[in-house]
């Protein structure tokens, strides 16, 4: 074996659930935590202070540069600090970890993340403070920022800021796809979550082991409230978590100098990724996701196995539909096993860190199923931009590879251009009703006009948000006006 063969030797995680804010650690305190259960579990001395480079993937915390106060707190002061902002894949950070190492430029990287968000919400509810440290402006050594915005100018003016609004829109459009009926759809994607829960049940490190059934999942109540039609709150992704999650990766050549034991050892194979960026409004079928098929493919390629023949999968989860797309476009039998740790509703999501923590527990998986292979996925935004990686405790069968699919996803995923309409018709290419606390409050649509121009709208009008949640909207034609209303 190449003595630069990139490994990962240790994953940890850290959790803490506590009511009184006082009592809870800040987020920092957390990865520092999960940091040192990663260096006990490569079960070697000294790794450490051998770290080279730290790297976090932003949260939603206030810290200039994390990685310097992570380093501080577990001893590692010569590691260079780098931060991810938001938008930057997870997969991409892994990938250049292992790349910097098979490369040369690392023997030692860590990769951590987490969030305290919990504690604030604790804090809120009861009046105590969660305070952060100030860092006074400090800045990374190094730091990644995405090129584009995730979210268009008119998807925002149209009130569409969250993502449950962009996912639910996406979900209904691959109902529509499939021909299936509301009644078929809804149970669809609650069974699906409901198997989630159940997979996060046995696993002690999530945040929600209640296992709750499809039933309950689908049902709107006063504690599981419709967000986004068709999504409830159990449908959604939980970021009020206090997680955190860290992997240390390094050369095989200094794995050995330090005596890690053979059995820690777990493989990057291969990643890869696509960053081309195109708003849901403008995708040409918003239920199909490119990206996913060509990193499937190249991944595929490198490794020489099939994504759907992969052993053990952990597909991204921030929402049902995200899952789906994926079984999709990698040819997965939607009726396997899709996630290790129960997935981001039910395991915890902290935000922009969720990979990680899905890779600690597939690192632990792959252990106790010696040379089994394992997917790990990632995404960014609403099906934006995605990534993949392949992991195994035997040797890859060629040198680590981190494939960019960007191009060849441009080619084939062309934008769609986008314009207000003027009393003009067009055809409902998916849509969603927005709830509010007390109830719902307005329909948006995208609308596809004769000359193949998007648009959005929306109408307050109580009938057609009656209509759009009790019976099909999509391929509705509907009347769009300039102030980006519509009609029936």
């Amino acid at each position: 074996m190449d003595e630069r063969t990139p490994v990962l030797v240790g994953a940890g995680t850290a959790t803490q659930r506590c009511d009184d804010p006082a009592e809870a650690v800040e987020a920092t305190e957390l990865m520092a935590t999960a940091l040192r259960a990663a260096a006990d579990d490569a079960g070697a001395g000294g790794l450490l202070s051998r770290v080279d480079q730290i790297w976090v993937p932003k949260g939603t915390w206030g810290y200039s540069d994390p990685a310097r106060l992570v380093a501080h707190s577990v001893g590692a002061e010569r590691a260079r600090s780098g931060l991810a902002d938001v938008g930057i894949l997870q997969t991409a950070v892994m990938g250049r970890a292992a790349a910097d190492i098979a490369e040369g430029r690392a023997d030692v990287v860590a990769v951590v993340g987490g969030e305290a968000k919990y504690r604030g919400l604790r804090a809120a509810i009861t009046g105590g403070e969660a305070p952060e440290t100030d860092q006074d402006e400090a800045e990374p050594d190094d730091f990644v920022t995405p090129h584009g915005m995730i979210i268009s100018r008119a998807e925002i003016d149209t009130g569409l800021v969250m993502a449950t609004h962009h996912y639910a829109m996406i979900e209904n459009a691959r109902r529509y796809a499939d021909a299936m009926t509301l009644a078929e759809h809804s149970d669809a994607v609650a069974g699906l979550w409901a198997r989630f829960a159940r997979t996060a049940a046995a696993n002690p490190d999530a945040w929600i082991r209640d296992g709750l059934d499809a039933a309950t999942i689908a049902s709107p109540t006063d504690g599981n409230r419709m967000l986004a039609w068709p999504y409830t709150k159990w449908h959604n992704s939980q970021w009020n978590v206090d997680q955190a999650a860290a992997l240390l990766l390094c050369s095989a050549g200094t794995a050995r100098s330090l005596g890690v034991p053979a059995d820690r050892w777990v493989f990057p194979w291969a990643a890869a990724e696509s960053n081309h960026m195109v708003p849901v409004t403008e995708r040409p079928a918003p239920h199909r996701s490119p990206g996913f098929a060509h990193g499937g493919q190249a991944i595929a390629e490198h490794v020489g196995t099939a994504t759907a023949d992969i052993d053990h999968l952990d597909l991204y989860s921030c929402f049902p539909i995200a899952v789906r797309t994926q079984a999709l476009e990698l040819g997965i039998d939607p009726g396997r096993d899709l996630t290790v740790t129960g997935g981001m509703t039910w395991a915890g999501g902290p935000l922009n860190n969720y990979v990680v923590q899905s890779m600690a527990k597939m690192a632990a998986v792959l252990r106790d199923d010696p040379g089994a292979t394992g997917l790990v996925t990632a995404i960014s935004g609403m099906i934006t931009k995605q990534g993949l990686s392949v992991w195994s405790t035997e040797p890859p069968p060629r040198p680590f590879a981190n494939r960019d699919v960007t191009e060849a996803v441009a080619v084939e995923l062309v934008p769609r251009p986008y314009r207000t309409g003027d009393g003009e018709q067009a055809t409902v290419v998916s849509y969603t009703v927005l709830w509010g606390r007390e109830g719902p409050e307005r329909t948006v649509v995208i609308g596809e006009f004769a000359d193949g121009a998007r648009t959005l709208a929306t109408s307050t009008d109580t009938e057609i948000m009656a209509e759009a949640t009790a019976t099909e909207f999509c391929g509705r034609t509907v009347t769009v006006g300039a102030d980006r209303s519509f009609t029936v």
